[in-house]
């Protein structure tokens, strides 16, 4: 398979391509298309312009872009832009332009790529549908009447649809790799600390961590390569660069030892072509010349129930910033407590409070040991039972989603429901590794199916390359 970003990027370079013709095109797609979709909450079409004659200008003096010259990335709208509108799919953030850029952002700026606008999302990031956006939900490229996953869902789409080669998404339980799989496209979560965090809007500090959406396994490495690395200004980052993945990428996965998880592929709700599609890649790996085995990580049945205890603690106090003072909206009132509550009342959505209630009574005095403390403690368990496994196996595979993409309304009135489709996402946030989304065919109603592929803390070079022999293979 072709890698359209890396192809886009070398004809640019060559002088074969302009950058500015890349940018009038992908404009126009979304003046076409974007109306049906809702991806984008902004386009920045003459910034996007603007960037892409800097590119063509370096091409014209001899100069090299970067490595991603004049590819469109598409940014999700909780990563800030200097003096760009940054609203977290939320009416609390009515008129914040951030006086910062994310480092991440930054980095793409300077290899060249051009940013084409700011997705839609679940508020905050939370939610597995971005339908909890305060701008209305963003639809599924392949079938309109369906979501395309969240809650990075503006940028899946807009990838899939075309609008942006590349895009960065957020993942805190599965943001990135689950709306991947619902929109038939590669999303990563590279290991917690590998790509810095500096300019992301917070939702659960322990858990998010940003990562790219690409149309192939290679583009997604050669963006990946671009926003990784060490950063003074986010000092949960690992100090040391990670190794670039494009050199080894396709070392194939001869002698590898590669583990299907039970607990995750066999979990209630795992709709049986999702299964058959595991168990058709796990066939290609072995064909490969993998080592192919079912492994047990008992723990990760415990994940959701602690992921939906630890990432709304830590959003209720993430998100206290948000109270009218400073910046965002403001619902003014007699007194300074009146209009805290009144503009939080205002500003956020019904998951949002929902999920701050949650934290709130989690983190509360009677209820921290039992509820908090008890979740951190499966948090470590699910550590040491992912740690025991990759004592035999060098990466493992399940479903990223139980199903394919749902309609619209199918499960907003139905937060359980709905929470499940992290389920099989969850147990690599919690332990801080490594995993990503790789297309593998069709489900019901011909709609994308997404196999994942997990490994442990710093194992992206070996993870990439399950994903290219799986993505070669891919029906």
């Amino acid at each position: 398979m072709s890698a359209p970003a890396t192809d886009l990027a070398a004809s640019v370079r060559s002088g074969t391509q302009r950058a500015r013709d890349v940018v009038e095109e992908r404009i126009a797609d979304i003046e076409a298309r974007d109306p049906e979709l809702h991806a984008f909450l902004l386009v920045l079409g003459d910034d996007a312009r603007g960037a892409a004659d800097a590119v063509d200008a370096a091409v014209a003096a001899g100069d090299d872009p970067g490595p991603l010259a004049g590819v469109p990335v598409v940014l999700k709208d909780n990563l800030c832009v200097r003096g760009t509108p940054t609203t977290c799919g939320s009416r609390i953030l009515d008129g914040w332009r951030p006086p910062y850029t994310a480092t991440v952002v930054d980095r793409i700026k300077r290899a060249g790529g051009v940013v084409l606008g700011k997705t839609n999302l679940d508020e905050f990031a939370m939610g597995s549908s971005t339908e909890n956006s305060a701008f209305g939900p963003t639809r599924n490229p392949h079938d309109p009447s369906r979501v395309p996953g969240g809650s990075s869902g503006g940028s899946a789409a807009a990838v899939a649809a075309g609008f942006g080669l590349l895009g960065l998404g957020s993942d805190t339980g599965g943001s990135i790799r689950q709306p991947a799989a619902l929109c038939g496209v590669v999303g990563v979560k590279p290991t917690y600390g590998v790509v810095s965090r500096y300019g992301l809007v917070a939702f659960a500090s322990s858990l998010d961590q940003i990562g790219p959406f690409a149309t192939t396994v290679e583009d997604a490495a050669r963006l990946l390569d671009v926003i990784a690395g060490p950063d003074p200004f986010d000092s949960t980052c690992i100090p040391d660069a990670p190794p670039t993945l494009e050199p080894t990428l396709r070392d194939g996965v001869a002698g590898l030892r590669i583990g299907i998880v039970e607990e995750l592929t066999d979990v209630d709700g795992v709709q049986p072509e999702v299964r058959g599609a595991v168990e058709a890649a796990a066939a290609a790996l072995e064909a490969a010349g993998a080592t192919v085995e079912r492994v047990s990580v008992p723990s990760t049945v415990y994940g959701l129930s602690a992921y939906y205890l630890i990432a709304p603690a830590e959003a209720s106090s993430n998100l206290a910033r948000y109270d009218g003072v400073r910046y965002g909206l403001r619902v003014d009132a007699e007194d300074v407590a009146t209009m805290n509550a009144a503009t939080r009342a205002a500003g956020f959505g019904t998951e949002v409070k929902r999920r701050i209630m949650l934290g709130t009574y989690a983190l509360s005095a009677g209820y921290y040991d039992a509820y908090y403390g008890q979740a951190q403690r499966i948090r470590t368990l699910i550590i040491r039972d992912l740690a025991r496994v990759y004592e035999r196996c060098d990466a493992l595979l399940s479903p990223t989603s139980p199903t394919v993409a749902f309609e619209v309304g199918a499960r907003t009135a139905d937060p359980l429901t709905m929470y499940l489709s992290d389920v099989c996402t969850i147990p690599s946030n919690l332990a801080g590794h490594a995993a990503m989304s790789v297309p593998w065919g069709t489900g019901a109603a011909n709609l994308p199916v997404g196999v994942q592929v997990l490994a442990p803390a710093l194992g992206e070079p070996v993870m990439f390359r399950v994903a290219q022999v799986l993505e070669e293979a891919a029906p």
